[in-house]
């Protein structure tokens, strides 16, 4: 029997950190929907990023960087610390965890339409029926939530109205994906994933911060995060944080598009940790389980175009 190749191993390992993040999201909630963990889990994944930054420098010598790399890390993490991650933690709050991981499957369906609008690359058929399997795995979704609503029955709990949490995912995939094409072009400059992943969750800390000096619902999240923290909150943060260095070694180590297959599993292990923790506030049904497989055959079909 063969080993597991050390590629795989990494993204596997991702995967679970992710789903655990996700469950520890939804456990961590509080009745205020300001309060949702999204601005601890910046700070941890700027600090952990930071140390191993200068931990893997310190040993191995620092690669060089560019001014016009560190505006790319910048810009995406506007884009995918702030604008993704925020509304990623306000769609767990209001959706669960389960919905939300299953709604992440939009990440590549934007990158696609991305990558066509922006790069100028061609959409091939493989893709094609990728990006339907996953517009099918929104509307199962969608149709199973309406179908339990009229039948008195609700798949979750949800702390605000469920339709906003639907629009938060859009707008978390979204972002997700405009910031990974902005990385890319960084990563093209200074090959330091470290590096762009610490620089881009502390421009996401300090817009965090600079939108609480406007909003009161950001400046409670702020005042919260260091008056009362939440062990659930700061677990999904450290979670989180490994999800994304264990992601970057499997690229490390693997093709990417095998590294996206293996890693897109996190919504089974996510749909498994809330069955098992989240029954009382979620429920695993037929619709979701639905959703979840076609979201991941449309992942499997894109990045094997």
């Amino acid at each position: 029997m063969s080993a597991l190749a050390p590629g795989d191993a990494f993204a596997i390992a991702s995967a679970a950190c992710f789903a655990i993040s996700n469950v520890t999201i939804a456990r961590g909630a509080r009745a205020r929907a300001e309060d949702n963990g999204a601005f601890v889990s910046l700070l941890i994944t700027t600090a952990i990023a930071g140390i191993a930054w200068i931990a893997i420098g310190v040993a191995q010598g620092f690669q060089p960087v560019t001014v016009r790399a560190l505006l790319w890390f910048a810009g995406a993490g506007v884009l995918t610390a702030f604008v993704g991650r925020v509304f990623f933690y306000a769609s767990v709050e209001r959706l669960g965890a389960m919905r939300s991981s299953t709604l992440k499957r939009l990440n590549p369906f934007f990158a696609v339409l991305l990558g066509m609008l922006v790069l100028g690359e061609t959409l091939t058929g493989g893709a094609a029926a990728g990006l339907a399997l996953m517009v099918a795995s929104f509307a199962v979704l969608v149709a199973g939530e309406r179908m339990l609503a009229r039948g008195g029955a609700s798949a979750i709990s949800p702390r605000g109205p469920a339709r906003f949490g639907y629009a938060y995912a859009i707008v978390s995939a979204l972002g997700y994906s405009t910031g990974y094409l902005l990385r890319k072009m960084g990563l093209a400059d200074a090959h330091d994933a470290l590096l762009g992943a610490m620089v881009g969750c502390a421009v996401g800390a300090l817009l965090f911060i600079a939108t609480a000096a406007f909003s009161s619902a950001y400046a409670l999240a702020v005042r919260t995060t260091f008056a009362l923290p939440n062990a659930w909150l700061i677990a999904a943060g450290v979670m989180s944080s490994f999800g994304q260095i264990f992601y970057f070694a499997a690229l490390n180590e693997s093709p990417m598009s095998r590294v996206a297959l293996i890693v897109s599993m996190e919504v089974f292990v996510t749909l498994f940790l809330g069955y098992a923790w989240l029954r009382r506030s979620e429920r695993l049904t037929p619709a979701l389980v639905a959703a979840a497989i076609l979201g991941v055959a449309g992942t499997a079909l894109i990045v094997g175009a």
